[in-house]
């Protein structure tokens, strides 16, 4: 069975979303694919919290964060709510949904993609379209097209560590502790949060490497989202590799949690509510494309004739690959000026009739650190379904795109790209 779409989208994350709804209201037919049970990806299943990473005005990430319920000056949502208003948004938007369909093989004609294979519960499908966008996160679809990658840091291929997030409720409404980063200290009957966390860790009431429990607030009173646990060493793309590091970072759930228990007042009686339904994985392919986004643009702030991201703004967040903590300081990160990403960082090398968006675009590995976030990564998945429907609108592909037209069409949706 054959499917023919104007836009095919690998992905249904924060990127993902992005660009199906984008080129759905710019009047496509469009596929949104799914390997999992759920849309949403770490804005969902992910539990992962706050949505991090800021860009320029007028951009759908505004729109996401509105149908969450969020706290705007916060970004905190609830995890369970966003579950309920994606799929509606998708509803309100007529693109078809595929869900529990795995991406087996990608079809060329010359150097340009014309179909995917999916295997899904009820078997296989071919999937057509003018226009693709590979929203994986992982890169996948781009890989099986035959685009070049590159994965890990350059000096020794060594990516990000794994992370499982978990959600504790049944804390003291009282208590006002946070600490969302390695500088966000309070004191705990007068002694440092953050010399308890690093003293824990070495005497082994933390799990090694853990040297920071960061806690991020939640829309409801008595909870702490818990960003802490770490596997080091884990390569995303080896399906051997998952379930050890799921076995290992869900002991270091109770692990963690003990430490609060026993550390700070008012978190005697809580416990664990919710968790990530998998491992968090921050780093894996980033595709090559016409342009890599490097650390020095984003250090520099540097902006770009053929800029579709603007002012996008998150530190160079390197988890240490191989300990605990940053990789390149003790405390926060080093910190990028308002950055542009250029269209060219979405358009993967000797491949035609496909886009990237979301952390598997164009950048080295530090710059990736900080694009992978899940605010920049809408702001990329809008630019690419935006860019997908006016080629598949107009029969060109997307490298012989007019990029102006696809800044004015983004500006036309309210994108502040000057």
């Amino acid at each position: 069975m054959i499917e023919t779409y104007d836009v095919v989208i690998a992905g249904s994350g924060p990127a993902g979303l992005s660009a199906a709804v984008t080129a759905s209201r710019m009047g496509c037919s469009v596929a949104l694919l799914e390997r999992n049970g759920i849309i949403g990806g770490n804005l969902t299943s992910g539990y992962v919290g706050p949505v991090m990473g800021s860009v320029s005005s007028g951009s759908i990430r505004e729109e996401i964060l509105e149908l969450s319920g969020s706290q705007q000056d916060d970004l905190y949502y609830d995890c369970e709510q966003m579950k309920i208003s994606l799929i509606e948004w998708l509803a309100e938007t007529s693109v078809d949904v595929y869900l529990l369909s795995t991406l087996i093989s990608a079809q060329k004609q010359g150097s340009s993609l014309t179909q995917v294979q999916i295997v899904t519960p009820g078997g296989l499908i071919q999937l057509a379209g003018k226009v693709f966008i590979d929203a994986t996160g992982d890169g996948t679809l781009a890989a099986l097209a035959g685009a070049a990658w590159q994965q890990g840091r350059e000096a020794d291929g060594l990516t990000q560590p794994a992370t499982l997030m978990f959600t504790l409720d049944h804390i003291d409404p009282a208590v006002s502790l946070q600490c969302r980063h390695e500088e966000d200290d309070s004191l705990i009957n007068g002694t440092s949060y953050l010399g308890l966390c690093r003293q824990a860790e070495r005497d082994g009431r933390l799990p090694a490497n853990v040297s920071i429990v960061r806690l991020y607030r939640t829309v409801n009173p008595g909870e702490r989202m818990v960003n802490a646990t770490q596997a080091n060493f884990v390569n995303g793309l080896d399906p051997r590799a998952l379930a050890p590091a799921q076995v290992n970072l869900r002991r270091q759930m109770r692990q963690v949690h003990q430490f609060l228990k026993d550390t700070v007042p008012g978190f005697e009686s809580s416990r664990i509510r919710s968790s990530s339904d998998g491992i968090g994985i921050r780093e894996t392919r980033r595709i090559e494309g016409d342009y890599i986004l490097t650390a020095e643009d984003l250090l520099q702030g540097r902006q770009f004739e053929d800029a579709i991201v603007h002012q996008a703004s998150f530190p160079l967040d390197i988890h240490n690959p191989n300990g605990g903590g940053q990789a390149e300081s003790e405390g926060c990160p080093p910190k990028a000026q308002p950055y542009d990403i250029p269209y060219r960082a979405l358009l993967p090398r000797g491949i035609e009739q496909l886009l990237l968006a979301g952390r598997c675009i164009s950048g080295t590995h530090r710059a990736h650190a900080s694009y992978r976030v899940m605010g920049i990564c809408m702001a990329t998945g809008q630019a690419a379904g935006a860019a997908a429907a006016l080629c598949a609108r107009s029969a060109v592909s997307p490298r012989n795109l007019d990029v102006r037209l696809l800044r004015t069409a983004l500006a036309q949706q309210g994108v502040c790209l000057d």
